[in-house]
């Protein structure tokens, strides 16, 4: 890697896959939802049970709560979702998981959920280290004690490295329209001063292959606060991640955010 170019690691964008129980509260709670406070133990002590699991590296745990007709909105199966577990778990030992539960409601044979996660933890480097911080909104079902189906609603994954990272801000719409212009902004809080920045951004498609690839930014010199940049949506609905990186002397800042793409 050359200075200047940077990684947009799949851990900024793997961590969803962390999330089937264990995730920006701007999404809207769906009509029929009960109150949190109103949750039954059982599913209470479920959503912990799965905390502690992830929280422990167990990938062998983790995966029993997981049913083997297992269905995910991103194209996950219960094979990739192990494979992405494992991946990211190498590179993350000791990530912390913690779940609010934001509204349920009982089926006939479980539970159907909304929860928000926050995931946090340290890389396992040797040269250069970075935190991950991660927060997700998500939709599941659990059928006699499993998942069977999730739903990314809303995820936001940031990745800092250095003793003083740049702190970033998103402006990002949640949704857009098929076939629209969208801005995504990145802008630095911090006053430049005499300093300079250097940045990219990228856009890709939510899909299983996207979650376990690195892909290489080239950075480029930018003439003000942070990377301004307009896209446009195909003409197809589905999920996209919009990812910046901004380096400066103190550090580097990579931060992965989700949109949908929806009529």
């Amino acid at each position: 890697m050359n200075a200047n170019s940077t990684f947009l690691s799949s851990a900024n964008r793997c961590v969803v896959a962390l999330c089937g129980a264990i995730a920006s509260s701007l999404v809207s709670l769906p009509a029929w939802a009960n109150p949190p406070e109103t949750a039954p133990a059982e599913l209470t002590q479920l959503l912990e049970n799965i905390d502690a699991a992830a929280s422990s590296a167990d990938v062998d745990a983790v995966m029993d709560f997981y049913s083997s007709d297992f269905v995910h909105e991103d194209g996950l199966t219960r094979s990739s979702l192990r494979s992405a577990l494992v991946q990211l778990w190498e590179r993350f030992p000791e990530l912390t998981y913690e779940t609010e539960l934001l509204s349920w409601e009982a089926t006939e044979t479980g539970y159907e959920t909304q929860t928000r996660t926050t995931i946090a933890g340290t890389e396992a480097a040797p040269h250069r280290q970075y935190d991950l911080n991660a927060t997700l909104q998500s939709r599941q079902r659990y059928e006699n004690g499993e998942i069977v189906f999730q739903e990314v609603l809303a995820e936001r994954a940031t990745l800092t490295s250095g003793d003083a990272p740049p702190t970033v801000t998103v402006n990002l719409p949640e949704s857009v329209r098929p076939n629209s212009r969208y801005h995504f902004d990145a802008i630095v809080q911090e006053p430049l001063d005499n300093d300079f920045l250097l940045g990219s951004a990228i856009e890709q498609t939510v899909s299983v292959d996207n979650y376990l690839d690195d892909t290489a930014l080239e950075l480029q010199l930018l003439s003000a606060g942070g990377l301004f940049k307009v896209g446009e949506t195909e003409a197809r609905e589905g999920d996209y991640w919009l990812s910046g990186a901004i380096v400066r002397r103190g550090g580097i800042t990579i931060v992965t955010q989700r949109m949908k793409v929806k009529k």
